[in-house]
C-alpha cells in the first residue's frame, strides 16, 4: 500500500521554538494587508516581522497574471476569518484509479497532511472526509493521541440509484471526523474493487477521497461517470483549518500572566478564549467592541462604530434630500414663472418686488403657527409675519391652483409688483420655491370691511358717510385694475371681507387669489367657478366667463351691504329674504326700498344721494353683465353722490343723473346751474335782493367757488353768516 503524506508541518514553516519565542512586535504599518481579494489580518502577514510567528507567514504569489496567497507548503489561502480563528485553503485530493495498461489500481495526488507541532487543528465542525466512487472502500487515520481511523464505502448498482445533491453510500458517503487532529492519511482498499473491466465499462475509472468543507461539497451524478469532481477545482477541494496561540501553552490562564511577554491578545479592549480545538487560546474583542484583537487598539467600540455611521448615512441621506428638494425647488420655482418674473425684474427698473425662500417664510410665521392666522378663506390661509425682524407682513399660502393658473402666475406676480395705488393691497413679494405659491403684502392693521358693517367692529358705529368714503375707494381700486393695469385685472372675487382697512380705515382692496388676467379670450372659461356665495355674477355661474362686469355685479352686493347693513346671505328667515340682491331688487320694484334700509341712513341722508345710490345698486345688478356700469362710472357716481352728501344745497341736474346712471360719464361728476341758481341772467330792474333771494344767490355762490375749489369751510361759514344776517 503507497500512501503518500504532505507534511502540513507546512515544510519547515510549522516548526515552532516554543520554549525560546521571543517577545511579541507590533508589524509594521508598511506591510502588505492583501493578496489578490484575500485580506491578510495580523497576526498573519506578507513580509518580513509582519506576522507574529513564522507559522502564520504568508506568501503572496501571482498565477496566470493573478495574485494569490499560499499558506504552508503552497496550500492556496481562500480567507482568514479572525472571529472564528479559521482559515480556509485548498486541499489536494487523493484519487485512486484503474490503469488499464498494468490492470491495476494507482493511488494518485496526496493521501494525508501533517500539522504536528504547529497552531493549526483540522476543523471537526467544518470538515468531513468524503468518498466518491462505484464499490469504493476509503479509510482515515490519525497517529497522533486521538488513535482515530474510520473508513468510509461508496456502491453503485444502477444509475438510477444515483440522486443530485445525495451523499449516502450511494456514489458517496462522508464521514465525520474527531477534534484534535493535526495528522491524517487516507488509503483504498484494493481488494474492495473486484472486476474492474465491468464497472469502469458502466461508470468512471477513478474514485476519489478527500477531507474537505462539508458545506463546499454538493454531490452531482457527473461525478460517477466523468473526472469532473477531480477536475474543477484542478485535483483540490475546500477544506476548513482551526488556528490558535499554542506556543506549548495550555489555557488562557497561563498566557494573561505574560511570564515571557508572548501574550498576543494586545488589544485593551481583548479578551483571550480557550481554544475549542486543541491547546492553546484565542482572542476576541470584548462584548460591545470589533475588530483586531491582537493589535493595540485594534477593538473599536462597536456603539461609536455605529454612531459614527449612523452620522455619516444620516449626513449622506440629508444631502442627498437637500439635492432632491432643490431640485424640486427650481422645478417648483420655473414652473412658476420665477424665470419670467427675473428677466422682467432685470429688464425694467424700479420694481420693488422680492422672491423670499420658503426658509424665510416659515421663521416670518413661527412654522405657521395657529396663533399667526388672521383670515382663511377658499382660496387659502393666511398668516401675520414678521420679516427681517422688523417689517410686518401678510404671508398667504394659496390653495392649490389648475395648470392654467401655474403658468401664468409669473406673469401676474409681475403685474402686481408694479402695481402702486392707494386703495389697493401692495403685494411685497412671493415664494416660487413650494408647489404651491406663497404671497407675501404689506400687513394691513383694521380688520376688513366686513367686520365693519356685520362682525366684531360693528360696535365702532361707523357713520354712514365713512361706509360711502370706503366703497367709494374700493371702486376706485378695483377701477386702477380694470383700466389701468396692463394687462387688465379682474378680480373674480370681490366682497366687504377682502376689502382691508389700514389704520386711517383707508380701503385696500386684496386677496387676488381668484383673479385673472385679461384680454377676454378661451383662456377666459374656467372649469370651476370661483368666488363666494351672494356675491357671485349669475351670468358667470351660467356661462362659466369671468369679465370685469362680474366684478362689478359683486360691487352692487357691496352697495348694498352699505344701505342695508345686512348680509349678502342669510340661512334662515323667509325665503324670499334670504338673498339681499334678490330682496332688493324686489323692493325697488314695489317701491319699497325704506324697508331695507339701515337705521343709521333713514332720515339722516338725503333721499336724492339714497335713491341715486339705490338706483346704482340696481344697475351693477343687472342680469345682463352688457347693460352694468364699469367700474370707472361706478367709482365716478359714488364720488359724485359723496359731494352731494357732503353739500346737499349743490344742485346737480335731472339731465346728468340720468345720463350717469344710464352709463355716461361726466367730467366733474357734477355741474352748478348758475342761471337756475342765482336767476342769471336778470333783466334790468328784475335785481332781487330780498332775504330768499340773497340766500340762493349766496348758495350759487358756495357751489360755483367749490367747484373752483374755495375752501369748503370758508364758503360754509360765509353762507352761514348771509343766512343769519337776514
Amino acid at each position: 500500500m503507497e500512501v503518500r503524506i504532505l507534511q502540513l508541518g507546512f515544510g519547515v514553516l510549522f516548526l515552532l521554538v516554543a520554549q525560546h519565542a521571543p517577545a511579541i512586535a507590533i508589524p509594521s504599518s508598511e506591510c502588505q494587508r492583501q493578496c489578490g481579494n484575500v485580506e491578510i489580518p495580523y497576526p498573519f502577514g506578507i513580509g518580513e516581522n509582519c506576522s507574529l510567528e513564522t507559522d502564520f507567514a504568508v506568501s503572496c504569489e501571482v498565477e496566470d497574471g493573478i495574485s494569490k496567497p499560499f499558506i504552508g507548503d503552497h496550500f492556496e489561502l481562500l480567507n482568514i476569518s479572525l472571529a472564528e480563528s479559521t482559515i480556509r485553503v485548498l486541499n489536494f485530493i487523493a484519487s485512486f484509479c484503474y490503469n488499464p495498461s498494468t490492470g491495476s489500481m494507482e493511488i494518485g495526488g496526496v493521501a494525508g497532511l501533517d500539522a504536528s507541532d504547529s497552531p493549526y487543528r483540522f476543523s471537526d465542525v467544518h470538515n468531513k472526509f468524503t468518498v466518491i466512487g462505484c464499490n469504493t472502500l476509503a479509510y482515515i487515520s490519525s497517529s497522533n493521541n486521538t488513535g482515530y481511523q474510520s473508513g468510509c464505502v461508496s456502491t453503485c448498482s444502477r444509475m438510477s440509484d444515483l440522486t443530485d445533491g445525495s451523499c449516502s453510500g450511494m456514489g458517496c458517503c462522508q464521514t465525520e471526523i474527531p477534534k484534535g487532529m493535526d495528522y491524517y492519511s487516507a488509503d483504498f482498499e484494493r481488494g474492495f474493487n473486484t472486476n474492474m473491466s465491468r464497472i469502469i465499462s458502466r461508470f468512471s475509472r477513478c474514485s476519489y477521497a478527500v477531507l474537505m468543507e462539508a458545506a463546499a461539497f454538493n454531490f452531482s451524478t457527473a461525478y460517477i461517470t466523468t473526472t469532473k469532481f477531480n477536475d474543477t477545482g484542478a485535483g483540490r477541494a475546500p477544506m476548513v483549518i482551526d488556528w490558535a496561540i499554542r506556543n506549548g501553552t495550555a489555557s488562557c490562564e497561563v498566557a494573561k500572566r505574560n511570564e515571557t511577554g508572548t501574550y498576543a491578545c494586545l488589544s485593551s479592549n481583548s479578551e483571550c478564549v480557550d481554544s475549542v480545538n486543541g491547546p492553546g487560546y484565542v482572542c476576541n474583542c470584548s462584548h460591545g467592541y470589533q475588530g483586531n484583537p491582537y493589535l493595540p487598539d485594534g477593538c473599536k467600540g462597536v456603539i461609536v462604530a455605529f454612531f459614527i455611521l449612523i452620522i455619516f448615512s444620516f449626513s449622506g441621506y440629508l444631502i442627498f434630500q437637500k439635492k432632491k428638494l432643490n431640485k424640486v425647488k427650481q422645478e417648483y420655482f420655473s414652473q412658476h414663472g420665477g424665470l419670467l418674473l427675473f428677466e422682467k425684474m432685470k429688464s425694467e427698473r424700479g420694481i420693488s418686488f422680492t422672491v423670499f425662500t420658503e426658509a424665510e417664510l416659515i421663521h416670518a410665521t413661527d412654522n405657521y403657527d395657529k396663533s399667526r392666522i388672521i383670515g382663511k378663506g377658499g382660496n387659502g390661509t393666511v398668516y401675520k409675519g414678521i420679516i427681517k425682524d422688523k417689517m410686518h407682513v401678510a404671508i398667504k399660502r394659496c390653495a392649490l391652483i389648475g395648470e392654467r393658473q401655474k403658468k401664468e402666475f409669473g406673469q401676474e406676480m409681475l403685474i402686481l409688483s408694479q402695481i402702486n395705488h392707494k386703495n389697493i393691497v401692495k403685494l411685497v413679494g412671493c415664494c416660487l420655491e413650494v408647489e404651491v405659491p406663497m404671497l407675501v403684502y404689506e400687513f394691513i392693521p383694521n380688520d376688513t370691511l366686513y367686520e365693519l358693517i356685520h362682525g366684531k367692529n360693528r360696535a365702532l358705529q361707523i357713520s354712514f358717510t365713512t361706509l360711502l368714503r370706503i366703497a367709494h375707494e374700493a371702486a376706485e381700486g378695483l377701477n386702477f385694475l380694470h383700466s389701468y393695469a396692463s394687462p387688465p385685472i379682474i378680480h373674480g372675487d370681490v366682497k366687504t371681507a377682502n376689502i382691508l382697512l389700514d389704520e386711517n380705515y383707508m380701503a385696500k382692496v386684496a386677496d387676488f387669489g381668484a383673479s385673472i388676467l385679461a384680454p377676454s379670450d378661451e383662456g377666459q372659461y374656467v372649469t370651476m367657478v370661483q368666488g363666494t356665495c351672494g356675491y357671485l355674477d349669475p351670468e358667470y355661474m351660467q356661462t362659466c366667463q369671468l369679465t370685469d362686469k362680474s366684478d362689478v355685479y359683486s360691487f352692487g352686493v357691496i352697495l348694498l351691504e352699505v344701505l342695508t347693513g345686512q348680509v349678502p346671505l342669510k340661512l334662515d328667515g323667509p325665503e324670499t329674504q334670504r338673498n339681499l340682491s334678490s330682496h332688493f331688487l324686489s323692493a325697488m320694484k314695489e317701491n319699497n326700498l325704506d324697508a331695507l334700509l339701515a337705521s343709521e341712513v333713514k332720515g339722516q341722508e338725503s333721499s336724492e344721494m339714497i335713491r341715486g345710490l339705490a338706483e346704482l345698486a340696481k344697475q351693477c345688478l343687472d342680469m345682463c353683465g352688457v347693460n352694468r356700469p364699469t367700474m370707472k362710472e361706478v367709482a365716478d357716481e359714488i364720488g359724485r353722490l359723496r359731494k352731494l352728501s357732503f353739500h346737499p344745497w349743490v344742485q346737480v341736474t335731472d339731465t346728468e343723473s340720468e345720463g350717469l346712471l344710464d352709463g355716461a360719464s361726466s367730467t366733474t361728476g357734477f355741474e352748478i346751474d348758475v342761471a337756475t341758481t342765482t336767476g342769471y341772467p336778470m333783466q334790468e330792474g328784475q335785481f332781487d335782493f330780498g332775504p330768499t333771494k340773497l340766500s340762493e344767490w349766496a348758495s350759487g355762490l358756495v357751489g360755483w367757488m367749490f367747484k373752483s375749489r374755495w375752501s369748503v369751510w370758508v364758503l360754509s361759514q360765509l353762507q352761514s353768516c348771509l343766512c343769519k344776517d337776514f
